[in-house]
């Protein structure tokens, strides 16, 4: 298959989720199943994410988070579904994808997802991110988190 050694990377990148403004990046494409629900479950946002350098939206692209994330709980602590390809697009990594996938409790401080594949330079990828949220605009539902990803791949 050609593999060479497996080696563990940590990455540092940070999620911009816009969800306000002319150009989001964060839109929804299912509506909550009822008005009344505490937890908004049901509700589906499309993701086109930045993955930045720093936690300044404006700092250097490294990736996309392109995927979806789908509020998943009916009780709290409320949880959402997160289902993400992190598509490098510039750098040693560019044209590679990490993809992650997991249950974000986002209300806990940090949360843990699982890195279940990737391509390119991360073929073979196994991995976790830990997600800590470092800025949410509570009126536009704007919101930055902090990706650390430790991973393993060839």
């Amino acid at each position: 298959m050609g593999l060479r050694k497996e080696k563990l990377s940590h990455l540092r990148l940070y999620w911009q989720d816009i969800q306000s403004g002319k150009n989001p990046t964060s839109v929804q494409i299912v509506p909550p199943a009822s008005n009344t629900s505490s937890t908004k479950f049901g509700l589906i946002q499309m993701i086109n994410d930045a993955l930045t350098a720093t936690s300044d939206p404006k700092s250097k692209v490294w990736a996309r988070a392109q995927g979806f994330f789908a509020l998943a709980s009916q009780e709290k602590p409320a949880a959402i579904l997160m289902a993400m390809n992190f598509a490098f697009v510039s750098g040693k990594y560019n044209g590679s994808s990490l993809t992650i996938f997991g249950r974000n409790p986002y209300m806990e401080k940090v949360r843990e997802m699982a890195v279940i594949g990737g391509s390119g330079v991360f073929r073979f990828a196994r991995g976790y991110a830990k997600v800590t949220t470092r800025k949410i605009n509570s009126k536009t539902g704007d919101a930055v988190a902090e990706y650390n990803i430790y991973v393993f791949h060839y």
